[in-house]
C-alpha cells in the first residue's frame, strides 16, 4: 500500500514561514521523483517544485527564491520550506511521487493560508 502524508500546513501571516513535510511509504522513496503542487479554490492544480532522484531541483516562478524543496532518504520525507509567504501561496499543497515506469502516487493534501 502507498501513502503520501502531508503535514505543516496552517494559517500564517503575510511575510511568515512554514515548512511542509511528506512522508512516503510502500514505495523504494530513493528511487522516486518528488514534488509540491498546489490548488487554489477555482484554479487548476499547478506545480510548485520537483526534486529527482538525484537531487536536481526545478521551482516555479511565482515561489522561485521563498522555497527550498528537499529530501531526506533515510526518513522517505521530502520537504518544502516556504518562506516571505504571501496571500496569493493560499492553496492546498499536494505531495506527488513519481518513479520511470511507474505510477505517479498523490497525497491528500495540506492547507495553507496566508492571511492577516
Amino acid at each position: 500500500q502507498v501513502q503520501l502524508a502531508e503535514s505543516g500546513g496552517g494559517l500564517v501571516q503575510p511575510g511568515g514561514s512554514l515548512r511542509l513535510s511528506c512522508a512516503a511509504s510502500g514505495i523504494i522513496f530513493a528511487l522516486a521523483d518528488m514534488a509540491w503542487y498546489r490548488q487554489a479554490p477555482g484554479k487548476q492544480r499547478e506545480l510548485v517544485a520537483t526534486i529527482t532522484s538525484a537531487g536536481n531541483t526545478n521551482y516555479a516562478d511565482s515561489v522561485k527564491g521563498r522555497s527550498t524543496i528537499s529530501r531526506d532518504n533515510a526518513k522517505n520525507t521530502v520537504y518544502l520550506q516556504m518562506n516571505s509567504l504571501k496571500p496569493e501561496d493560499t492553496a492546498i499543497y499536494y505531495c506527488r511521487a513519481h518513479v520511470t515506469s511507474g505510477w505517479p502516487y498523490w497525497g491528500q493534501g495540506t492547507q495553507v493560508t496566508v492571511s492577516s
